[in-house]
């Protein structure tokens, strides 16, 4: 059984970016879970990296799989696998299971806001800027105030809005103090 380090991670990481294949790296991500015992991080968020390999090497059906088993896993990781679940329906063009999929997450309560700004950002790219501003802003009251997601929400939600072309609000004045 293996035990990782969150730096042999990032080197097996580096290595495949600088071979720019992600299909290998998804490779040895899913053979590295398999021999997995303990370490830094959790098994559930290295099979989110592969997930997001598989994306990348233009496989989604791999990559479902992998956030799956992450979900299944229920180990610690950044943001719920779900949403890029939910993500990766819509890239393949079914949008009906994707919010499902969404609306269970939010079913579920207690919605980081890493989640938030992950799903807020998939609604984004989808063309859903109602369903966007909604997490966005649900997100921007969970953050920490002041911290990196805090601000990332209140600008995602900012471009939303203008978008929308909604006025200035409270959450908007938030990000004009931030600069």
């Amino acid at each position: 059984m293996a035990h990782v380090t969150r730096e042999q991670l990032d080197r097996l990481l580096e290595q495949a970016l600088l071979a720019d294949d992600h299909e290998d790296l998804a490779r040895r991500l899913e053979t590295l879970v398999e021999t997995y015992a303990s370490g830094d991080i959790s098994r559930a968020a290295i099979l989110v990296l592969a997930a997001e390999e598989w994306r990348q090497a233009g496989q989604p059906a791999r990559a479902l799989d992998c956030f799956q088993q992450a979900v299944d896993d229920g180990g610690e990781v950044g943001v719920d696998p779900r949403a890029g679940i939910a993500d990766t329906l819509f890239e393949l063009e079914q949008p009906g299971e994707a919010r499902e999929v969404i609306e269970a997450i939010r079913a579920g309560g207690d919605v980081t806001a890493a989640t938030a700004l992950t799903i807020a950002e998939t609604l984004v790219a989808y063309g859903d800027l109602t369903e966007a501003h909604r997490w966005a802003t649900e997100g921007a009251y969970r953050a920490e105030q002041g911290g990196g997601e805090h601000l990332a929400l209140l600008r995602t939600r900012y471009r939303i809005r203008v978008d929308l072309g909604l006025p200035e609000d409270e959450l908007d004045a938030l990000l004009d103090a931030s600069h």
